[in-house]
């Protein structure tokens, strides 16, 4: 696919990373530590009203890569999703997109930053047809994502454009929401449960299509309950308890560790 994807340009964050390694922006040069994340999340703290959910949230997000964020019901997820969007004022912490703060500014300042959300539940415009609840999210970019190259990547969506939102079926909302995304031409994704309300079949679907993009160089966040998607896509996971995260490991040795998925998570 030569279609560029969220979290291709390089840069850096004067921060430190959630191990303590030294940020710098672009590839590392002799003597130096990794290049800085794309994202950078530091002691993030957010909540509702008196009530705080988060209790210094730290997270990651290399350039290229799908980092899945885990945990039970109710552990902070979708606040933290909700602070990096714009969507929720952190009352403390740092959130950086290749070294840019953007904690605590509004949603739409954070989306032309370079953040686009995938929303749990689709949130598609029903009233709207396919074609233009992709046109509102159309930002052009030369040699970005087009109309053309999302009904490319998407061709259910091109053969149901003249159809209205709530004349689609789930799987073919969520394609559309994806597509959506894709025209904000963002450096960013972040998914939050991709997976949701969809039958296994449709799911398989879907991750295909992700998995596509991260092919091609997609940076994302995926918060998802699927672990099956999860390891489909995510180069690294991070889990979450209790408003912090307390695990972090390579997707391959968290699939490979049951003890530990089961401890956190209740499953595997």
């Amino acid at each position: 696919m030569d279609a560029p994807v969220a979290g291709a340009p390089p840069g850096g964050a004067d921060d430190q990373g959630p191990a303590g390694l030294a940020a710098g922006g672009g590839s590392p040069g002799p003597g130096t530590g990794p290049p800085a994340p794309l994202l950078a999340v530091r002691r993030l703290e957010a909540g509702y009203g008196r009530s705080r959910v988060l209790h210094g949230v730290d997270l990651d997000v290399p350039h290229g890569e799908v980092v899945a964020l885990l945990g039970r019901n109710g552990v902070g997820k979708t606040t933290t999703v909700h602070a990096i969007m714009g969507m929720l004022r952190p009352s403390a912490g740092s959130i950086r997109l290749d070294g840019v703060e953007l904690a605590g500014r509004p949603a739409h300042v954070v989306a032309r930053a370079g953040i686009a959300l995938v929303p749990q539940g689709r949130r598609v415009f029903t009233p709207l047809t396919v074609e233009e609840n992709l046109r509102i999210g159309l930002r052009a970019v030369p040699g970005g994502w087009t109309l053309e190259r999302v009904y490319e990547l998407l061709p259910r969506l091109a053969d149901r454009a003249r159809h209205r939102g709530d004349q689609l079926s789930g799987g073919e909302q969520q394609m559309l929401a994806i597509g959506r995304a894709l025209l904000r031409n963002p450096r960013l994704l972040v998914l939050d449960e991709p997976s949701d309300g969809l039958a296994p079949t449709v799911v398989e679907q879907v991750t295909g299509v992700l998995a596509e993009l991260v092919a091609g160089g997609l940076s994302a966040v995926l918060v998802e309950q699927n672990l099956w998607v999860a390891f489909q896509l995510a180069a690294s996971v991070c889990v979450m308890e209790k408003g912090q995260v307390v695990h972090r490991s390579t997707a391959a040795e968290f699939r490979s560790d049951p003890g530990t998925a089961r401890a956190l998570l209740g499953v595997g």
